[in-house]
């Protein structure tokens, strides 16, 4: 055991601090306090009702938990994948065939999740997986890496899609000003924000309106699609198993186009403690919305065909994709610039739409586009909500600076851990080198889901007897895991330098793991500003640690 002194700044805590906040609030102890002082829970809240107790409460029912997932899988994903996949596998038949299998794939991913999330019913997702099965580090570097780059770039790549499909319309077909796409992005990163501050169940009521939208936004796409079939507008499927084109070593890259389309399937996960009956409602969400999400994404692929022939599809960039292994192969070859990625992914999204609603949707054109603006803000809404609740529990455990663990009195929600990433965003935003983050960001991602589905086997090999409500078959998590690492290994190919600056990112973890949490190796100075600060930021954002367990 590691005594006071040795504990490094994001495990020591800054208890010193609730007396003077609760003497200015009125705020009874904190659940620290209660652990150091002897008190128990039921003496120190007997007399606060169930709703005034400081802490993050169960407000997700079925619905919210099914909205929250495809709200934050169907984003700008299913707008631009589908030249990917169809360029990579070679025929119409075949590419149909990759989105029913990566739907298929991501549900079995899911799965997985769904058993990790009722035996260990803590929210964290991936961290707190990794935590209970791999250990500690896993744990913190999956943190890491989240904070450092991977949520800024997600975030700053969705929030800038979000500007451009709400700017774009009013200047075609001249190119918008970068500076205003910026400037509204900021807005719509703003208003995601502030919401997730402000209350749960507010965010959680958006989230169920813009899933609404974003799903009627496919509903008018499959619609015409499907009205063109019934009157027999078949003769874009007809030989639509051809192989000619289809090589073995590009077909790995349409599955990986297909999945990007798919992310977003783990982050229910997230929020587990805030779930009502966990138990029942996580694996009927996932199992519900993943399949309804491969249905649709399926369907709105079939309506792209009937409207459009392959060719045009490919040879007009009608539908179109700059996918992570296309950025890659770019920026290894230098055949375009950085900042000409940007203008050419809106470009060919916005031709994309704008071709098939002019052939199928006249009269709501010019909708559509607004459409897909609020499903990209549905998933930076859903993105926001979830990964907060991550770092929340990385502090709660000690492996993050400990004000990221703290929820505010009246509001219960965890706005330090909302707040501190807000100007990580920003910044993504504003300096304008996302995509090449965006490369960095995905390998993590896959590595570490891999490492999470492995640790689950592990897991499950060594406890057998450990209570496990939902249990997912050896065959679906096996399979799944070897996808990850298939994909992981797929990254390494493509693109290794990019690879191996991604890793070096993530390893710079280790040595800050072992000097801030494992055995604490700085300055005695450097601990008493650090606690001083978080006090101060305590006191201004009306924050106190939990008051009850909630797992």
């Amino acid at each position: 055991m590691q005594d006071e002194g040795e504990r490094g700044p994001f495990v020591a805590g800054v208890a010193p601090s609730f007396h003077r906040f609760r003497l200015i609030h009125s705020v009874t102890c904190s659940y620290r306090e209660m652990e150091s002082a002897t008190i128990s829970k039921e003496d120190c809240n007997k007399e606060k009702p169930d709703g005034e107790v400081v802490r993050l409460q169960r407000k997700i029912g079925l619905v919210p938990a099914v909205s929250f997932i495809i709200g934050t899988v169907v984003g700008s994903g299913i707008f631009i994948a589908p030249k990917g996949v169809l360029m990579n596998s070679g025929s119409v038949g075949l590419s149909l065939l990759v989105w029913a299998l990566c739907g298929v794939l991501s549900l079995f991913g899911a799965l997985c999740y769904a058993e990790l999330g009722t035996s260990f019913t803590k929210s964290g997702g991936h961290y707190t997986y990794l935590l209970e099965t791999l250990g500690p580090l896993p744990a913190f570097l999956r943190l890491w890496v989240e904070f450092l780059f991977i949520r800024p770039a997600v975030a700053s790549y969705v929030s800038l899609a979000f500007g451009r499909y709400v700017v774009e319309p009013f200047f075609a077909p001249c190119p918008a000003p970068m500076a205003l796409i910026r400037l509204v992005s900021l807005l719509g990163l703003t208003f995601v924000v502030a919401v997730n501050c402000w209350s749960v169940s507010m965010a959680s009521r958006t989230q169920v309106t813009l899933t609404f939208i974003k799903m009627f936004a496919l509903v008018l796409i499959i619609i015409p699609g499907c009205i063109a079939l019934g009157k027999g507008k078949t003769e874009n499927f007809q030989n639509g198993f051809e192989v000619d084109l289809l090589t073995l070593d590009r077909l790995p890259l349409a599955f990986y186009n297909g999945l990007y389309a798919y992310g977003g399937w783990f982050y229910l996960n997230f929020v587990t403690e805030e779930v009502i009956n966990p138990n029942r409602n996580i694996p009927l969400a996932i199992i519900c919305s993943m399949v309804t999400v491969t249905v649709f994404y399926v369907l709105v692929n079939v309506a792209y065909y009937t409207m459009m022939t392959p060719a045009e599809l490919l040879l007009s960039e009608a539908v179109a994709v700059v996918s992570d292994i296309t950025l890659h192969t770019a920026f290894k070859r230098k055949k375009i610039r950085r900042t000409a990625i940007a203008q050419r992914w809106s470009d060919v999204v916005s031709v994309s739409l704008q071709t098939f609603a002019n052939r199928t949707l006249q009269g709501l054109a010019s909708v559509i586009p607004i459409l897909v603006a609020l499903s990209c803000l549905g998933a930076l809404n859903g993105g926001f909500f979830a990964v907060s609740r991550m770092l929340f529990v990385g502090a709660r455990d000690g492996h993050w600076p400990p004000i990221f663990s703290m929820i505010h009195i009246r509001r219960h929600t965890p706005l330090p851990a909302v707040l501190f990433l807000y100007p990580l965003v920003v910044l993504m935003l504003m300096t304008g080198d996302i995509y090449q983050l965006i490369n960095f960001a995905s390998f993590p991602r896959w590595f570490f889901i891999a490492l999470t589905t492995l640790g689950m086997l592990i897991h499950r090999y060594r406890f057998p007897l450990h209570p496990r409500p939902f249990k997912v078959s050896w065959i679906i998590a096996i399979t799944f895991t070897l996808v990850c690492f298939f994909i992981v290994g797929l990254s390494l190919y493509s693109d290794p330098w990019s690879t191996g600056i991604s890793c070096a990112l993530t390893l710079t973890g280790v040595p800050v793991y072992y000097l801030t949490v494992y055995r604490y190796r700085l300055p005695h100075r450097w601990r008493r500003i650090f606690n001083y600060c978080s006090k101060q930021l305590q006191i201004l954002l009306e924050v106190v640690q939990q008051e009850v367990q909630t797992y």
